[in-house]
């Protein structure tokens, strides 16, 4: 016998998760027709805090809460689709993507069966990261937040309600310190802040103050609004107690929709979210709620039997449409076309129904809990195994027989840390993606640093170096003293570890020679090159402590560079400055011919960028550049675009061979192309610049 209380089904909640995903499939499709669209999250948090809550706090009030039917039924509810939908995706995932791709999926199946996906992303965060499209299972990162808070959540209420302790006093609580974890950390660590738990539990804590509302004050407190909002100040002649409740309850939803259509229409992901904006999805959504399935809204929008029908498909419409996505996109090596992903969307639906009606439904509402819910934990460590075992392999290569070699060069490399680089800059290796030194028995003479453009100079400069050379690389981050180089939407990201690391530079009388190399026309314009219109995904600002405040990117750039060659100069070292390899602008992975799969035949050809494209690029970099050199002639100015470019083309393959991972970072073999140009400007002492 089921001893947990389940509350009585409301077809408009349904409606809402309809809202919520539509919202995001739009998004993820077409997300400059929906900007705000990744707010459907939102919407999903304050639902499942607010139906998990009820059936919470009513089971304790009966007395007969019971933790094992809790978890059986939530594993019911969410391993089904969960693994069926993982297992497809493997499957395409082994004939369809590269090993370095498989790779990464493995891990992440891994940390999806774990309900750890949010961590990891975190973790991957930077400059040095695979770009989010490119991440088929990246949106179980949400997925990972409610059972974490599943996990955590009814312990808590559980004890304070053993202990005779007000559970809506503790819910108030921590609500109140997750949203003021969630706007202190908006300003230090925006990514950590929308994947964490700590700052997003607030908004799954206000579906709970919902229900707790709900359930044990909902006549009281409606009462006194009632009065509030119907005081003779405000109407001359009140309505009639009667119809105080329902004019009240229709007030409700009509806000609530109000505020959610602000926020899918007008929130957009150059803002700090979550932070103060994501209240809007979070007070809308609980409005909604608030104002019952008899209000105007929710009867007659979200009630409507279609709406209803989306939302009973929400979960595993959710689960499908962004691998297909997201697989669309890494076959074809670019973003798909319109039709590709209108066809990505409609069989995302067609595959939701027969996952709900054939695997879902069927599983969650049968009986035998028990051998259930333990054959589902068996079928989940499995999958969550074998995606292990595909990391750990290294994508299983020898599924692609006709793969050639550059398709094992194109990961060139992995954020590390090494024990001799932490002892040579304990200050500050816990802030850096990458920090080696190439022979760890040995000095180092040379220093390698700047952001991933420094990072990817390193697998072949380190081993044809005929000096020991280290490495540090923090991705988005300029080498200049003093200097912020990172996202409008955090803050104090490189200044402090940048600083560390250049003065520890300074004083070091081992280092002999400091390479500066870094994605210089990125921080210039503040865009990455060959973006789509309205996109941020770098977004760049900088700022130099000694700059104006008016003062505008290149006039930062400009003095940031001139005072730390100055300073660097005044040690009596040799100072190299590597002025940017060419941004390709395009996925060079549509070069090769060697992917299993595509959706179409294109292959590039010829794998290059124009020499008018490059220049119209780099123009106002390469310009400003130059002029600084000419002041300080004693600095190494490396122009690291001559070895790929003509007249014609700046080349991404050369000989057959790919010298690009993505569309700005060199791969291993781009590495060892440009490492002896770069070695032979610094033995000769030349600049090679014009």
């Amino acid at each position: 016998m089921p001893h947990n209380f389940h509350p009585a089904y409301r077809a408009d909640i349904d409606g809402l998760r309809a809202l919520a995903i539509l919202s995001v499939v739009i998004f993820h499709a077409f997300p400059s027709h929906l900007p705000g669209g990744f707010v459907g999250v939102d919407i999903f948090f304050v639902i499942s805090g607010f139906l998990i809550s009820n059936i919470i706090f009513k089971s304790l009030e009966r007395n007969d809460f019971s933790f094992t039917e809790f978890y059986a039924h939530r594993i019911k509810r969410i391993f089904p689709a969960l693994i069926f939908i993982l297992s497809a995706v493997y499957v395409i995932g082994w004939f369809s993507l590269l090993p370095d791709e498989f790779k990464q999926l493995g891990k992440h199946m891994a940390a999806g069966t774990g309900f750890v996906q949010n961590v990891l992303l975190w973790k991957e965060a930077g400059y040095f990261d695979t770009a989010s499209e490119l991440k088929p299972l990246m949106h179980l990162w949400s997925l990972g937040i409610e059972e974490q808070f599943y996990i955590v959540f009814p312990i808590l209420v559980w004890c304070a309600w053993r202990l005779g302790l007000n559970a809506l006093t503790l819910i108030i609580g921590l609500a109140l310190l997750s949203f003021w974890l969630n706007l202190r950390g908006i300003k230090k660590d925006a990514v950590m802040t929308f994947f964490m738990p700590q700052t997003r539990f607030w908004e799954l804590l206000a579906g709970s103050l919902l229900a707790y509302q709900t359930l044990f004050h909902k006549e009281q407190l409606q009462q006194q609004l009632e009065k509030l909002l119907f005081h003779p100040i405000i109407f001359r002649k009140p309505p009639a107690p009667e119809k105080q409740a329902n004019l009240f309850n229709n007030a409700l939803g009509a806000l609530g929709i109000l505020l959610l259509a602000g926020a899918i229409t007008g929130i957009n992901k150059a803002m700090s979210f979550p932070g103060w904006w994501a209240l809007l999805p979070v007070v809308g959504t609980v409005l909604l709620i608030r104002s019952g399935p008899e209000s105007w809204i929710n009867r007659h929008i979200f009630g409507n039997r279609l709406m209803v029908w989306i939302g009973l498909i929400s979960y595993p419409l959710y689960l499908w449409h962004w691998p297909l996505l997201s697989l669309a996109r890494i076959v074809e090596s670019e973003t798909p076309s319109r039709n590709i992903r209108l066809a990505a969307v409609a069989i995302s639906f067609l595959l939701a129904w027969a996952t709900y009606r054939l695997i879902e439904k069927p599983i969650r509402f049968g009986r035998t809990i028990q051998v259930k819910t333990a054959a589902l934990c068996l079928l989940a460590a499995a999958i969550g195994y074998t995606g292990y075992n595909t990391f750990t392999r290294d994508g299983l290569g020898f599924r692609l027989k006709h793969a050639n070699k550059n398709t094992n060069l194109l990961n060139w490399g992995k954020n590390s840390k090494s024990e001799t680089c932490a002892a040579l800059f304990p200050l500050i290796t816990a802030k850096v993606d990458h920090c080696r030194v190439h022979d760890e028995e040995k000095l180092a003479t040379i220093l390698l640093v700047g952001d991933s453009h420094s990072n990817h100079l390193w697998p072949r400069l380190a081993r044809l170096s005929p000096g020991n050379i280290a490495n540090i690389a923090n991705g988005g981050c300029l080498p200049f003293f003093d200097t912020e180089s990172a996202p409008k939407t955090q803050l104090d990201v490189c200044r402090n570890s940048t600083n560390q690391v250049l003065q520890t530079a300074e004083k070091n009388p081992d280092i002999k020679t400091l390479i500066l190399s870094s994605r210089g026309s990125l921080y210039l314009s503040g865009k990455g090159f060959g973006e789509e219109p309205g996109e941020k995904s770098h977004d760049r600002f900088i700022s130099f402590s000694r700059a104006e405040k008016t003062a505008n990117n290149p006039e930062i750039f400009e003095q940031a560079m001139r005072y730390t060659l100055q300073r660097l100069l005044a040690t009596g070292k040799t100072i190299v400055f590597v002025i940017d390899v060419p941004e390709l602008g395009f996925d060079p992975r549509l070069c090769l011919d060697s992917r299993p799969l595509r959706l179409t035949a294109r292959i590039k050809s010829p794998c290059a960028l124009s020499r008018a494209d490059f220049d119209e690029r780099n123009h106002a970099y390469r310009e400003l550049v130059f002029s600084v050199l000419k002041d300080f002639p004693k600095v190494i100015a490396f122009d690291a675009a001559a070895p790929f470019c003509d007249n014609e083309y700046c080349w991404a393959m050369k000989n057959g061979r790919l010298l690009y991972r993505d569309d700005d970072h060199l791969s291993e073999e781009g590495s060892r192309f440009i490492a002896p140009y770069l070695l032979k400007a610094i033995a000769g002492r030349q600049s090679m610049a014009p």
